[in-house]
């Protein structure tokens, strides 16, 4: 068989894999699973060994002498507030674009908080009020506490989806779309997006603009998985909030959440749950948290919700970033 053709014919057969993954975790979201599986199923979801853990670590390296060229090219005045859209250079050389939020008051530096948005959304999501995420809400609750907020795109997503030819991520939105656009695995596109954020900082600290005694992070869905990624090689980072990050320990390559929960130490870290939430088994989620994650300084709250949670879950997690973010 000719070398073309047989990479063609291993791209497609890739390319048809992940959307068929994609479209069963879509169902899921949907339609959760057997509820006799919710009740017999208590165990926790297995983990790698800490010196496995370990040596994946390199993975989210990057190399700090690359040039961030970082700049500003727009900005908004509003409320006393300022807003500012920036971009730099990635980890990869891809441009990535971000928001970075201060608020009214003067009491400089500023306490930030990082915000990760979920799985075929965008920062934009964090600027409206009543999407998915709840986004806005949260946002300006973090703002009128005297937070300044960063929020980026992740790879392959908003502004950033020309690096999948300008598709949207969910493959199984549209049949007739090009299935090259499924290159990127899951777990390429939460490397590269923690990479991002890392460089963020680096950018946002080089300016002078926040306290660089710690960081906070807030992420929803994907971004609540990449809070365990983060925490795992990010010391700048301090305190997380992951809101219903999926537990599953299956799908995501070298990049399941549940084996980076080595990496989240004594650093205050809350969990945000739906009992109903169909990326995991309530069971076996609180199996896992009890078995690897519980210390004296974490936590999980769960709601009567499902991946979606609403209003409901911005008063605990400001709640969290206000008692250990100071």
């Amino acid at each position: 068989m000719p070398k073309v053709l047989h990479r063609r014919l291993t791209q497609s057969k890739s390319a048809r894999m992940q959307m068929c993954f994609l479209l069963l975790t879509f169902l899921g979201c949907l339609c959760g699973p057997p509820s006799s599986a919710r009740s017999e199923d208590t165990n926790a979801y297995p983990r790698i060994s800490e010196e496995a853990f370990k040596a994946r670590l390199p993975f989210f390296d990057y190399d700090k002498t690359l040039p961030l060229e970082g700049r500003i090219v727009q900005e908004w005045k509003q409320n006393g507030g300022l807003r500012q859209k920036f971009v730099f250079r990635g980890a990869q050389g891809f441009l990535v674009p971000g928001y970075v939020e201060f608020p009214k008051t003067n009491q400089k530096p500023y306490r930030l908080v990082l915000l990760l948005h979920g799985w075929s959304g965008g920062k934009e999501d964090w600027y409206k009020d009543d999407n998915y995420i709840n986004g806005g809400v949260m946002r300006k609750a973090l703002l009128d506490a005297g937070y300044a907020v960063l929020a980026l795109d992740a790879a392959t997503h908003g502004e950033r989806s020309n690096e999948i030819d300008y598709q949207h991520v969910n493959t199984f939105g549209d049949p007739k779309a090009p299935s090259r656009r499924s290159y990127f695995t899951y777990a390429e596109v939460s490397i590269q997006t923690v990479k991002d954020y890392r460089r963020a900082l680096d950018f946002v600290y080089e300016r002078g603009l926040v306290d660089t005694n710690g960081v906070g992070l807030l992420g929803y869905s994907m971004g609540g998985m990449d809070s365990f990624y983060l925490l795992s090689v990010e010391p700048r980072i301090t305190v997380a909030v992951a809101v219903v990050p999926p537990l599953l320990s299956i799908g995501y390559g070298p990049a399941s959440p549940v084996d980076y929960s080595w990496g989240i130490g004594n650093r205050p870290f809350l969990m945000l749950m739906g009992r109903k939430d169909g990326l995991g088994i309530a069971e076996k989620v609180k199996a896992s948290y009890r078995q690897y994650i519980e210390t004296p300084n974490t936590k999980i709250i769960w709601y009567d919700k499902g991946h979606q949670l609403g209003e409901i879950y911005v008063p605990d997690a400001l709640a969290w970033v206000k008692q250990h973010l100071k």
